[in-house]
C-alpha cells in the first residue's frame, strides 16, 4: 500500500513538513551524541536513554501536528484566544511563585514528577491572542490605533512576569509581537515610539544594575548585564576556568569546513548545555560549517514558506497567525545560533525542533501544527474557490463550457 494511503493525512505545505522530517533527523543525531556524559552523570550510562526520549516527544510532537491539521479548524484558535492568554498569565505567575519557592529562578513550574515551563505556553498564546486583535481591528486608522493600544497591554501583561525569571524570552516575544503590529498595519509612528521606549528600558535597566541589591528579582537584571557585558568586553579568565561560550568556539573550530564525524564530538562532554542553548557548535563541530549551513537553510525555508503562507492567506487572523509562529520560530532560531556562534550575548534559547526538551518541543509541535493549519486551510480555500467557478460555468455557452472542459 505504501505511504500515498496516509499521505491524506498530511496536510499543509509539503516543504514544511519536509523541513520538520529533516530537523528531526538532524535533532535524534545530535542529541545522542551530546548526550554522551549526560548519560553517565544520569541514567547510569544508558547513552540511548536521552536518544529514546527525544524520539518519543518528536512522536507525539508529529501526533499532536497530524490532529491539529485534520481536526482542529483555525477558527477554533481565534476563539479561544482569550482563555488562552488567561491560561499563560495563571501559569507564568504559578511558575514565578512555585518555582521560586522550591529553589528554582521562576522559568519552570514544578508538577511532581515533570517541570512545565509556562513561557513556552505563552509563546503560542501570545501570538494567537495578537492576530486576533489585528484581525479584528482592519477597518479604520482608528481601529489600528486601538489594536496597538490593546496589543501593547497584552504583551506587557505576559512579557513583563516573564522577563522577571527569563529576559531573553521576554525580548524574543516582544519583538515578535512588534513585528506583528507592523505587518498589522499599525502606524508607523507608534512603532517608532515603542522602539525607542523598548531601547530606553533596557539602557535603564542596565546602567542601573550595578546599584540593585544582589538576589531577588534584581538578580536577572545583574545576570543581564553580565552577559551583555561579557560579549562587550570578552570573557575575563578567572578561577571558574572556561565557560560554554569558549567551549563553543572550541567545538566550531574543530568543526572547521568538514566536521570531524557523526558522533565524534568531545567538546559536549565538557559542557552542561551541549545538547540544548549550545546544540548549534556540536553541529559544526562534528558536521563542520558546511552542516551547520544546511541546518541554516532549513530555518530560511521555513521563513519563505512562512511568507508564502501569508500572501496566500485570504483572511486577516490565519495571515497574522503565520506571520507571528513564522517569527517567532525563525528569530529564536536564529538567536540560539548567534549565540553558539558568539556573535550574540550568551541566552538561554534552545533551537526549535532540534534541541533536547520537553515543554519546549510540544509547544514547538503546536507552533508547527498552526502554520500547517493555515497552509491546509489556505488550500482548502483555494480548491473550493476553483470548484465553485468552474461549477458556475454551467449555465455559460457551449465554447465557453468547452473551455472549461479543457482547463480542467
Amino acid at each position: 500500500m505504501g505511504f500515498g494511503v496516509y499521505r491524506k493525512y498530511f496536510k499543509g505545505d509539503n516543504i514544511i513538513w519536509a523541513v520538520l522530517v529533516a530537523l528531526s533527523i538532524a535533532s535524534m543525531l545530535i542529541i545522542y551524541s551530546s548526550t554522551g556524559a549526560l548519560a553517565f552523570r544520569v541514567a547510569g550510562g544508558n547513552t540511548a536513554h536521552y536518544l529514546i526520549r527525544q524520539t518519543l516527544m518528536h512522536l507525539l510532537g508529529f501526533g499532536i501536528i497530524l490532529v491539529m491539521v485534520n481536526i482542529i479548524p483555525v477558527k477554533f484558535y481565534n476563539r479561544t484566544a482569550n482563555l488562552g492568554m488567561l491560561t499563560a498569565f495563571f501559569f507564568i505567575i504559578m511558575g514565578l511563585v512555585f518555582g521560586r519557592a522550591s529553589g528554582g529562578t521562576g522559568r519552570t513550574l514544578p508538577l511532581g514528577f515533570i517541570t512545565f515551563q509556562p513561557a513556552e505556553l505563552a509563546k503560542v498564546a501570545l501570538v494567537i491572542w495578537v492576530s486576533r486583535i489585528l484581525a479584528n481591528n482592519q477597518t479604520s486608522k482608528e481601529s489600528l490605533k486601538k489594536a496597538f493600544g490593546k496589543t501593547l497591554l497584552g504583551a506587557a501583561a505576559i512579557c513583563a512576569p516573564i522577563a522577571v525569571a527569563d529576559f531573553s524570552t521576554a525580548g524574543l516575544l516582544f519583538t515578535t509581537v512588534v513585528i506583528m503590529m507592523f505587518v498589522g498595519r499599525v502606524p508607523f509612528k507608534y512603532m517608532m515610539l515603542l522602539a525607542m521606549a523598548g531601547v530606553a528600558l533596557v539602557a535603564i535597566l542596565y546602567f542601573i544594575a550595578p546599584h540593585l541589591p544582589d538576589g531577588g528579582r534584581s538578580g536577572r537584571i545583574k545576570t543581564v548585564r553580565a552577559r551583555i557585558e561579557r560579549y562587550i568586553h570578552g570573557d575575563k579568565r578567572s578561577e571558574k576556568g572556561l565557560t560554554q561560550a569558549d567551549f563553543a568556539k572550541i567545538a566550531i573550530h574543530r568543526g572547521g569546513f568538514g566536521g570531524v564525524g557523526t558522533g565524534n564530538s568531545t567538546v559536549s562532554n565538557f559542557m552542561s548545555a551541549a545538547y540544548n542553548d549550545f546544540v548549534y557548535s556540536i553541529i559544526i563541530e562534528e558536521y563542520g560549517m558546511f552542516g551547520g549551513g544546511v541546518i541554516l537553510l532549513f530555518y530560511i525555508m521555513l521563513l519563505t514558506r512562512g511568507g508564502i503562507l501569508l500572501k496566500k492567506s485570504n483572511r486577516t487572523f490565519p495571515a497574522f497567525l503565520a506571520t507571528g509562529i513564522t517569527v517567532l520560530l525563525f528569530m529564536q532560531a536564529m538567536i540560539n545560533m548567534g549565540v553558539s556562534v558568539g556573535i550574540l550575548p550568551v541566552t538561554g534559547q534552545p533551537l526549535p525542533w532540534i534541541s533536547w526538551g520537553g515543554t519546549s518541543q510540544l509547544f514547538t509541535a503546536i507552533a508547527f501544527g498552526l502554520l500547517l493549519s493555515v497552509s491546509s486551510q489556505n488550500n482548502k480555500e483555494r480548491r473550493e474557490e476553483i470548484e465553485h467557478k468552474f461549477h458556475s460555468t454551467e449555465d455559460l455557452p457551449d465554447e465557453d463550457v468547452q473551455l472549461k472542459e479543457e482547463t480542467i
